[in-house]
């Protein structure tokens, strides 16, 4: 199994000392049968007054830390060695309830996922829906999978990736009608089409192991990613990463799942000052293989 260490480090700069209020940091990797913590850490400078950990309402590790003194820098550092276990490639046979869509949650299933298929953004003229029905067959039924990886690779194939330093996500018709968008619109777009089809699917917010040499053409690295899980009957959530059009966990490591985007951001926090004392943030995640780590070292 690949054991992988995850650096994150975030320092936010002020032009003079400012006060510190609360801080949600929600950076640590979720641990499953397919990624297992080794070691973790979260070093803070300045030193908060306290530091707690809780797991909110989707079970995510969120720390928050709360500050009693002024400083013109905040940085958090996280590491974590995980052990990656990616499952093999998902497929359905044609006796699994979903191989064919549409498809029918389970009775006893439906009212945890409802609030995973009910769409949250509005589409008043069904473009998104519109979007979604390019890929069913023209007779039903269509193999699900047909679908979720058409849509996977077609929002690849057909979007331009492009860094948006705006902060939020923006709306999933904005993504549709530009053609374009951040790793996290694209998540969110997919998840509203999947919902207009009656079709499970939440956020996820992580971390993208590039490969050393090809890095597989991957797009998003060097800092948080986001991608999309779908839920289906007998074969539980599965992983589709449209920005690089990958089916599974393969290079996906995993750190918060959510209804919506919102409820998934990696650092969350206010400073108490003016509003000119913000000069900036600065992001460095790196993802290495633990052997990669150490020939780095010694090098």
């Amino acid at each position: 199994m690949p054991l992988l260490t995850i650096h994150h480090k975030t320092v936010y700069r002020y032009a003079r000392p400012v006060a510190f209020g609360e801080h949600r940091i929600m950076l640590r990797p979720r641990d499953g049968h397919d990624l297992r913590v080794l070691d973790s850490a979260l070093v803070i400078d300045p030193q908060p007054m306290s530091l707690r950990w809780i797991h909110d309402v989707f079970g995510n590790s969120m720390a928050i830390a709360a500050f009693d003194e002024r400083a013109d820098t905040l940085s958090f550092v996280s590491t974590a060695t995980v052990e990656h276990n990616p499952a093999d490639t998902f497929a359905l046979t044609p006796d699994d309830p979903a191989y064919f869509y549409p498809f029918l949650y389970d009775d006893e299933e439906f009212p945890d996922l409802q609030q995973f298929i009910t769409p949250q953004y509005g589409d008043p003229n069904g473009e998104l829906s519109a979007w979604a029905r390019r890929f069913l067959d023209v007779e039903a039924p269509t193999p699900t999978f047909k679908i979720l990886s058409g849509m996977t690779h077609g929002i690849r194939e057909a979007f331009s990736y492009r860094k948006r330093y705006e902060q939020g996500t923006q709306h999933p018709l904005d993504t549709l009608r530009t053609q374009s968008g951040t790793c996290r619109d694209y998540a969110l777009f997919m998840i509203e089409a999947l919902r207009r089809l009656g079709v499970a699917a939440r956020f996820v917010s992580g971390y993208l192991a590039m490969p050393p040499g090809s890095a597989h053409g991957y797009v998003g690295g060097g800092s948080t990613h986001a991608w999309v899980q779908v839920y289906l009957p007998s074969a539980g959530w599965i992983e589709f990463d449209p920005t690089n059009g990958i089916v599974g966990t393969r290079d996906l490591i995993r750190v918060a799942v959510a209804r919506d985007p919102r409820q998934a951001i990696p650092l969350h926090g206010v400073y108490l000052g003016a509003a000119d004392a913000f000069l900036g943030m600065d992001v460095d995640i790196k993802v290495v293989s633990v052997g990669e780590n150490a020939e780095q070292e010694t090098a």
